[in-house]
């Protein structure tokens, strides 16, 4: 058999397994198995996604793949923060899928005003494409995730995008602001953007406003 380009190897290989749906329409075993592969291979594309952040040694940004695998793991650590009664493996699963859009929709800078005006027009499309590879059922469990997240209504929401920007700046602080400084971001927008944290785990809030104000004090961040 001679190469094929692309993915063609992945319809191939599912071609000889013999995929079909029933009578109803509903996907067997392997067609179930087609749709789950081609969603991890299609969200294998997050780790070319460049985020703002550095990565603590300063050597490189992180990419979005990086960037949910600690947020995941930020989850099961600090869900007993919450100011809510958070589930950690609930909470861990948000954080999981919550920047798949970005695969489609680019990353958007927390701070970058003009970004944001489009933003949830441009990921509500990307989430409907990518969740819709997988099983409806599964399709329909991932969206749910993600919508509570961008919603921002319920504990473990909340909780979510408290994890979402305390990584950001820890990392911030431990290479001195490069992120800040670079962009022209001045003390009063961290703050403001930073302080939704409360929103999710005042405890957490306390703790990472102390942080800002040493890096103020130290000239990581600048006030204007």
């Amino acid at each position: 058999m001679g190469e094929t380009s692309g993915m063609d190897w992945v319809d191939e290989a599912f071609e000889e397994l013999g995929v079909a749906d029933d009578e109803e329409g509903v996907l067997g075993q392997v067609g179930r198995l087609r749709r789950q592969v081609g969603f991890l291979l299609e969200i294998d594309k997050a780790k070319s996604i460049a985020r703002r952040t550095y990565v603590t040694d300063g050597s490189r940004l992180e990419n979005d793949a990086e960037h949910m695998w600690h947020a995941m793991l930020a989850a099961l650590i600090l869900a007993e923060h919450a100011n809510g009664t958070v589930d950690p493996m609930r909470l861990a699963c948000m954080l999981a899928v919550h920047d798949i859009v970005e695969i489609d929709a680019g990353d958007t800078f927390v701070y970058d005003t003009a970004g944001h005006a489009d933003k949830a027009e441009r990921e509500t499309a990307a989430a409907g494409r990518i969740f819709g590879l997988l099983p409806l059922d599964q399709a329909d469990q991932f969206r749910a995730l993600w919508d509570e997240f961008e919603a921002g209504e319920t504990d473990a929401a909340k909780m979510a995008a408290a994890i979402d920007r305390l990584l950001p700046l820890l990392m911030n602080r431990a290479v001195d602001g490069k992120t800040w400084s670079e962009h022209g971001i001045t003390a009063d927008r961290v703050f403001a953007v930073n302080s939704r944290i409360a929103d999710g785990s005042t405890q957490i809030w306390d703790f990472a406003r102390l942080v800002l104000e040493g890096a103020v004090r130290d000239g990581a961040l600048h006030e204007t």
